[in-house]
C-alpha cells in the first residue's frame, strides 16, 4: 500500500489551514479551493472519495468531537428549532430539490431524483461548526447550528437508503421507508443510551492512567458507530448520544486526562476538518470524467438549479419552522423573541460538505435487474457543484450578512462578569473547605505552606475581576494580564536554567521531563485564564 498520497494529502491540507489563519478567508473555503488547483497539477496523484473509509473511520471522530464541545442543556432548551431542522427540513429538501430535478431533469426517474435530493439535503457539521466558531454567532444559533449538524446526517442517511432502494428495484414502500427511518433514529438513541454509561464509567476506571483513558476516548466514536450499524441503526446518533454525555460529565474523569483529551482531540479535529475539504476539492476530475453523456452547457444549467433549489428550499422551511410555532402563547413565553435576523442567517449557513459527497460515491453502480442506474454520473457532479457553490457562494457572503445584520455574540463583558461571580461563589467554598480541613490536625501545614495555598486561591478569585478594571496606558493590559505576562517570563527564566542543568548533566532528561511538565501545568493554567 502507498501511502505516499495520504501523507501529501495531510501534510499539504494542513499547510493550507494554517495559512488560513493569517488570512480572513475561512479555512474551509481556502482548503477546497487549494484542493481544485492542486487537482491539475501534474505529479499530484488521483484522490477519490471512498464512502467505506469517509462514513464509518472519518465521520464518527468529526462528530464525537463536536458533540464533546456541545452544550447538552443548551440543545435539550433548543431542541424543537433543533428537530426542525435536522428531520424536518432534510425531509423537506429531499422531497423539494428530488421533485424539481425530476420536473426539470429531462428522462430523470423520480426514484434517482429523490437519491439526489436526499444527498444534497443535509448541510455540513464541519462546515456549520468551523465557520460558526470563527464568526463568534450568538449562542442560541450557534446552538441550533450545530445541533442540527450533529443530527441531520442520520436523517439524510436513512433517506436516502429507502431513495436507493426505490431506485434500484428493491420494492421500497412509504411504509417500509418511515419504519426503517423509525428503527435507524430510535435504534441509534438506544445504542447511544446503552454504550454512553458503562463507557464513562469505565473512563472513571481507568482515571488514574490518563494514557488508557485517551487511548479509550479515541476508540469511542468508533465503538458507538459500528456498534448500531451492526444492528442496522443510525450510527451517527449513537456516536452523538455517547458524545453529549460523555462531555455533560467530563468534568469528572481526572484533570490530566482532561488536559490531554483537548489536546489530542483538538489535533484529530484539525487533521480531519483539513483532509475533507482538500478532498472535495480534489474530486473534480474524478466528477468530470463521468459526465460524458451530458454536455457543458447542460450540466452547468443544472447545476445552478440544484444550487438555487437548495437554497430556496432552505428559506421556505426556515421562516415557517421559526415563526409558525410562536402562534402558541406557551412557545413565546419559553423561548426568547426572534428578529429576521436569526432565520435570515440561519437559512444562508447551509453549507453542503463532505457527507453528501460520500454517500453521492456510494450510489450503486447498477439497479435490480442489472442496468446502469440512471444518471448516476449526473447525481455525482450535482453533488459536488452543490458543495463547491454552497461553500464558496455562502461561505464567503455569510461574514458579511452576519456584519450588516448587526448580529453579535456574546456580550463579553457579562461573560465575565458572570465569570468572576461564579468564581468567587467557588473561591468562597473553597476557602471554608480549606479552613476545615487544617482545624484537623492530620492536615497541619507549616505557615509558608498554608499562606500559599490561600494565595493561589486568591489570585482565582481576584483574576477575573480585574479583567474588569482599568488598563494601564502604557501597554493596554489590565493588573492581570501583566501578572500572567510576567509569571510566563519568570516560567520561561526557570526552564532555561533546568535545560542549562541538563546539558551540563547535573539534572538526567528524566528529571528535566518532570520538571518541565510541573512548568507546563501552570503555564498551561494561566493560559487558560488568558483565553477565558
Amino acid at each position: 500500500m502507498d501511502v505516499m498520497p495520504l501523507l501529501l494529502l495531510i501534510a499539504g491540507s494542513a499547510a493550507v489551514a494554517a495559512l488560513a489563519r493569517r488570512t480572513p478567508v475561512p479555512a474551509p473555503l481556502l482548503l477546497v479551493a487549494a484542493g481544485l488547483v492542486a487537482a491539475y497539477v501534474p505529479g499530484v496523484p488521483d484522490y477519490t472519495l471512498d464512502p467505506h473509509i469517509v462514513l464509518p473511520l472519518v465521520l464518527p471522530p468529526l462528530l464525537h468531537t463536536a458533540a464533546l464541545e456541545s452544550s447538552y442543556l443548551d440543545l435539550r432548551a433548543n431542541w424543537r428549532p433543533v428537530a426542525l431542522l435536522s428531520v424536518g427540513y432534510v425531509l423537506f429538501a429531499t422531497l423539494a430539490v428530488g421533485f424539481l430535478a425530476q420536473l426539470a431533469i429531462p428522462d430523470l426517474p423520480l426514484t434517482a431524483a429523490l437519491v439526489l435530493g436526499a444527498v444534497v439535503a443535509p448541510p455540513d457539521a464541519v462546515a456549520a461548526t468551523a465557520i460558526a466558531r470563527r464568526l463568534g454567532l450568538p449562542g442560541r444559533i450557534t446552538t441550533i447550528l450545530q445541533g442540527e449538524s450533529l443530527v441531520n446526517d442520520a436523517t439524510a442517511i436513512t433517506a436516502y437508503k429507502v431513495a436507493v432502494a426505490a431506485a434500484v428495484g428493491a420494492g421500497a414502500t412509504w411504509a417500509g421507508g418511515a419504519e426503517e427511518f423509525a428503527v435507524a433514529a430510535l435504534g441509534g438513541i438506544g445504542v447511544g443510551l446503552v454504550l454512553m454509561v458503562p463507557l464513562h464509567w469505565l473512563r472513571l476506571r481507568l482515571r488514574t492512567s490518563p494514557l488508557l483513558e485517551n487511548t479509550l476516548s479515541l476508540l469511542i466514536p468508533f465503538v458507538a458507530y459500528a456498534a448500531a450499524e451492526q444492528f442496522g441503526a443510525s450510527g451517527v446518533l449513537a456516536v452523538v448520544v455517547v458524545g453529549l454525555h460523555l462531555g455533560h460529565r467530563s468534568w469528572q474523569v481526572d484533570f490530566e486526562t482532561r488536559l490531554q483529551e483537548a489536546a489530542v482531540w483538538r489535533m484529530v479535529s484539525f487533521l480531519l476538518e483539513s483532509a475533507v475539504f482538500a478532498l472535495i476539492g480534489l474530486q473534480l476530475p474524478v466528477v468530470l470524467r463521468g459526465l460524458g453523456e451530458f454536455s457543458g452547457a447542460q450540466a452547468a444549467g443544472y447545476a445552478g438549479l440544484v444550487f438555487v433549489a437548495v437554497v430556496v428550499a432552505r428559506f421556505v422551511w426556515v421562516f415557517p419552522a421559526t415563526y409558525l410555532p410562536r402562534l402558541s402563547a406557551r412557545i413565546r413565553e419559553r423561548e426568547p423573541d426572534v428578529t429576521v435576523a436569526a432565520p435570515l442567517v440561519v437559512g444562508w449557513a447551509g453549507m453542503r460538505g463532505v457527507v453528501s459527497l460520500a454517500i453521492a460515491f456510494s450510489v450503486p453502480a447498477t439497479v435490480h435487474d442489472g442496468g446502469p442506474f440512471p444518471a448516476r454520473n449526473l447525481v455525482l457532479f450535482l453533488t459536488f457543484t452543490t458543495v463547491i457553490a454552497t461553500l464558496v457562494v455562502q461561505g464567503l457572503t455569510l461574514p458579511p450578512l452576519i456584519h450588516a445584520l448587526k448580529l453579535t455574540g456574546r456580550d463579553a463583558r457579562a461573560q465575565t462578569l458572570a465569570e468572576a461571580q461564579a468564581q468567587n461563589e467557588a473561591s468562597r467554598a473553597a476557602e471554608e473547605r480549606l479552613d476545615a480541613l487544617l482545624a484537623d490536625d492530620r492536615n497541619t501545614l507549616p505557615g509558608p505552606l498554608e499562606d500559599r495555598l490561600r494565595t493561589v486561591m486568591e489570585h482565582r478569585r481576584n483574576a477575573v475581576w480585574e479583567r474588569l478594571g482599568t488598563v494601564n496606558e502604557v501597554t493596554g493590559e489590565s493588573a492581570d494580564e501583566t501578572y500572567r505576562r510576567l509569571a510566563g517570563e519568570m516560567i520561561d527564566a526557570e526552564r532555561r536554567v533546568f535545560v542549562r542543568l541538563r546539558d551540563t548533566r547535573r539534572i538526567d532528561d528524566e528529571m528535566l521531563r518532570t520538571l518541565l511538565r510541573r512548568l507546563d501545568l501552570e503555564e498551561a493554567a494561566a493560559y487558560r485564564e488568558e483565553q477565558g
